[in-house]
């Protein structure tokens, strides 16, 4: 039946072929051909980008950077996975009118079409951040995979399966590196907080070097001044303990009967979470870091976001999760390949940018990292990473994004299981979108998880940060423990 199957795709791919081949088409034998050629090593896609950046608007620079990073993806995945698995040869070219034929016959095996994987991720990784681009450009897109079977050096089954490759690409990438229009989960519980006039009252950590985007003589305290005039604001430089500076800013908070601040990333949003719960304040996270999760999960893209909540009163509570003694997460917990993804690319990141060095540590770690030996709940585990979510998130890859809600109880657990094929077969199974079958994937969702025999020189992760993990941890939720000023 297999064989049957298989061999009826083959025959409707080549006929399908031929029916292009031989029919008329005006216009394309002097637009499709070109077109096809300026799609070699991605050149038009990247003049593309060029001009989105220049002149795409608000956003345009963010989705040209998502659209190369998921082509580049989808060009790598091709390359190393697609054409090295199935060899198929190119197309036979008599029944193509020799005007239509490209000067060099491409030497690569056909199956999947690379020109296709690379135009479907470009446009989709552009669409994700900015839909209106991502639309004019679609046509486009459309046209550069016609024009690999109008040309004869593809069949129709190799454009689709390229293109789908390409669609997969830029959906795991989104997993990697959230697009900012995530829609944030329901807002409750609601919570009391002291509505605070232009800031009155309230008494903001603003770090000197959120997301690696100030210089030394940027005021990081600028924005948040702005929309809080009579909030107080206290920069932590480089050379201050923020613990020490987050103490005292929440004692401070207290005795006005205010609210904690904090103008930074996830990690100084972790270290803020903590020292409000002990003191009882509200907190209120101001956006200034590389990534922002918790603060786009509580509904918040900008600091003017965050500000009208904090004038207005509006807050919900939020759960916590713990590891060990005194470790504390309000994203994510991780052991394995991704702590190392995160060393890498603070290491690469001053020179190629946040976001490019996510994408680049990301294929490196893919390419590079080794399996790591746990026992998870009493049972000996050899696994590639466990990720471990505060509160169920949306997706059901390996490490998604995006919360259900943000006062659940429980623990996502999600584990990628050892095993030599199992990168190969994680990332077929992201890119065709059947992840949550893959056999390498466990996923359950917990109020609480043991892992012991952790290895000496194992790192961790929380919320960005990382750290050497001991040799036992148990992680915990405290459901509901942190207030904080959410809009509504």
């Amino acid at each position: 039946m297999r064989d049957r199957l298989i061999s009826w795709l083959s025959s409707w791919d080549r006929s399908l072929f031929e029916q292009v081949a031989v029919r008329h088409w005006p216009g394309g034998d002097r637009v499709l051909p070109r077109l096809s050629r300026s799609a070699d090593h991605g050149l038009l896609w990247f003049a593309v980008a060029g001009g989105a950046a220049l002149a795409g608007g608000p956003g345009g620079g963010r989705a040209a950077l998502r659209g190369v990073a998921s082509l580049a993806l989808a060009s790598a995945t091709v390359n190393t996975l697609g054409k090295r698995t199935v060899r198929r040869r190119r197309p036979v070219r008599d029944a193509v009118p020799l005007i239509r034929q490209l000067g060099k016959q491409p030497f690569t095996t056909s199956f999947p079409s690379g020109h296709s994987a690379s135009a479907v991720a470009f446009v989709t990784g552009m669409a994700l951040e900015k839909p209106s681009l991502g639309g004019l450009l679609a046509p486009l897109a459309f046209s550069v995979c016609f024009s690999r079977v109008y040309t004869g050096v593809h069949y129709p089954g190799d454009v689709l399966a390229g293109a789908a490759l390409g669609a997969g690409a830029a959906l795991v990438l989104r997993g990697l590196a959230p697009v900012r229009a995530w829609h944030a989960p329901p807002a409750r519980p609601r919570a009391d907080a002291p509505a605070l006039p232009d800031g009155l009252g309230l008494v903001v950590v603003a770090s000197a070097t959120a997301g690696q985007r100030l210089t030394a003589r940027d005021d990081p305290g600028a924005a948040v001044r702005a929309e809080l005039p009579l909030a107080e604001v206290v920069v932590c430089a480089p050379e201050d303990s923020l613990p020490d500076v987050l103490e005292e800013a929440a004692r401070r908070a207290a005795e006005l009967g205010g609210a904690l601040g904090v103008f930074g990333g996830d990690g100084t949003a972790n270290a803020a979470a903590g020292v409000a719960v002990r003191h009882r304040v509200p907190l209120a996270v101001l956006p200034g870091g590389t990534y922002n999760h918790f603060a786009h999960d509580l509904g918040i893209g900008t600091v003017a976001d965050a500000a009208r909540a904090v004038r207005a009163g509006q807050a919900v509570t939020v759960d916590l999760g713990r590891f060990g003694d005194d470790g504390l997460f309000i994203n994510t917990f991780s052991i394995g390949a991704y702590p190392e993804l995160v060393r890498v690319r603070e290491r690469w990141a001053p020179r190629l940018g946040a976001f490019p060095a996510g994408v680049a540590a990301a294929v490196h770690v893919l390419r590079t990292a080794e399996p790591v030996r746990l026992r998870v709940d009493g049972r000996r585990r050899r696994v590639w990473m466990l990720f471990a979510g505060n509160c169920a998130y949306r997706g059901p890859g390996p490490a998604p994004v995006g919360r259900h809600g943000l006062a659940d109880g429980v623990l996502d657990v999600r584990m990628i299981l050892s095993g030599r094929p199992a990168r190969t077969r994680l990332l077929a199974a992201a890119l065709t979108g059947v992840v949550k079958h893959s056999p390498v994937l466990r996923a359950s969702r917990v109020h609480r998880l043991r892992i012991d025999g952790i290895a000496p020189g194992t790192h961790l992760a929380f919320d960005g940060e990382i750290a050497p993990a001991p040799p036992s941890v148990t992680l915990t939720k405290e459901r509901g423990a942190l207030v904080v000023y959410r809009p509504r």
